[in-house]
């Protein structure tokens, strides 16, 4: 066994002549633990906001989405988004067209955005999962020549339509061609009506609850007048397909003439904010352990004084001053180690305790919340990286007495 690391750990257990130092070598372990069960619990807590906000948007949102990286649309049938759609990997390809558009209805009006997709939306995503009905609704773009609208359960409040409506809703677009007649506005738009299937959808993000309404491919072509084009080619992947694999497949097949996104990358601006929050917190909880750490500076300070006999001892015996360092060294080391594991078990009990109990509420009534209580997701990235910044700022704070230590003995 390694000789220093020995004796530091016989000085760690062992009593010491005088009992402050024992307590503040306590106090040394505890305040570690605590900062670390700190860092493990609002890490998690983090990560189960990211999870819950990943599964709302997964609702919607495709596994991956392709995107002209210059201008609105492209030709339906253009020979990347061809190939794309004939890889083996692929389950199901729905065309979309997307713009924005003006609805009325009941003499209310709002700005929406206008989703057209293929039949096979509902293969495509979970939106089966999200939707509201009455006893009769169900999931459906068009009957025949009759043309139906799901609206966001928000833009459905702000248009008093409610789950069902018996008269249509008109949808408003700017003709593509030609400028705006304020004189005659009616002819500068293309005009088309959208019925109710009986159905709304619930993402619970307002993007989508309060803008958007979904359709048939082929209505937003006819109101965009975007015949045999699309804004995005949206792709579900084959069970067991390697997703990462397959997403640099299609961009090499992409090039530079369009962007493939998956669910993250979709929505990168949310996720994006989310990951700088929770890497601020780690900043200041971080700041909190190093503020900790001073009780190992204290602890240490106090142990080489109280062991000044033994380090005589010690070198009677051969041991060399950098040996004799070590050993403080490794004791600074030790209290941050043993902090770091009973703060991280401590943390993940918590967390599981959270998890399975549901013991902190977001709010006192249920279901005010998406959910009732705050969501954890453990990271074993996460956990790896509080133990190796509880394990740096030990050494740190476990240096600079031994530094002193040294300097001050090579003097004399």
């Amino acid at each position: 066994m390694n000789f220093p690391f020995y004796i530091a750990r016989r000085y760690l257990f062992s009593k010491k002549r005088q009992n402050v130092i024992n307590v503040i070598s306590a106090v040394s372990v505890v305040g570690v633990a605590v900062a670390t069960m700190a860092l493990v619990v609002t890490l998690s807590v983090f990560n189960g906001f990211h999870d819950l906000v990943a599964t709302l948007f997964t609702s919607f949102d495709p596994q991956i989405e392709v995107a002209p990286v210059e201008g609105k649309t492209v030709a339906a049938d253009d020979p990347v988004l061809t190939e794309l759609r004939g890889m083996a990997e692929v389950d199901v390809a729905t065309d979309c067209i997307e713009d924005l558009a003006l609805v009325v209805y009941g003499g209310r009006q709002a700005m929406v955005t206008i989703k057209g997709v293929d039949d096979n939306f509902d293969r495509l995503t979970h939106i089966r999962e999200i939707l509201l009905s009455d006893d009769t609704g169900e999931f459906q773009l068009h009957v025949a020549d009759l043309e139906y609208g799901i609206l966001g359960i928000r833009l459905a409040e702000r248009l008093g339509t409610g789950i069902r409506f018996t008269e249509p809703f008109y949808v408003y677009a700017p003709r593509r061609d030609g400028q705006l007649d304020l004189t005659a506005p009616e002819e500068s738009f293309t005009v088309d009506e959208l019925y109710s299937p009986g159905v709304i959808f619930q993402v619970m993000q307002a993007k989508y609850d309060a803008n958007y309404i979904v359709t048939s491919i082929g209505f937003a072509r006819r109101l965009f007048d975007q015949q045999g084009m699309v804004s995005k080619l949206e792709l579900r992947l084959k069970p067991g397909s390697d997703f990462d694999a397959v997403k640099r497949r299609m961009q090499q097949v992409a090039g530079t003439q369009f962007t493939v996104k998956d669910r993250y990358e979709q929505q990168d601006d949310t996720f994006r904010i989310m990951k700088v929050e929770k890497f601020i917190a780690y900043i200041f909880l971080t700041f909190i352990l190093i503020v900790a750490s001073f009780n190992i500076i204290g602890s240490l300070s106090m142990l080489i004084i109280d062991k000044r006999d033994d380090v005589g001892t010690l070198r009677s015996l051969g041991a060399s001053d950098r040996q004799v360092a070590t050993i403080f060294l490794f004791e600074g080391w030790l209290i941050s180690i043993v902090g770091a594991i009973v703060g991280i078990a401590f943390g993940l009990l918590l967390c599981w305790l959270q998890q399975q109990f549901g013991i902190i509420k977001l709010g006192s009534e249920q279901g005010a919340f998406i959910v009732d209580s705050y969501p954890v997701s453990v990271h074993p990235t996460d956990i790896l990286l509080v133990f190796i910044t509880v394990v740096a700022v030990g050494f740190v704070a476990s240096w600079w007495p031994v530094r002193y230590f040294v300097s001050r003995k090579n003097r004399k």
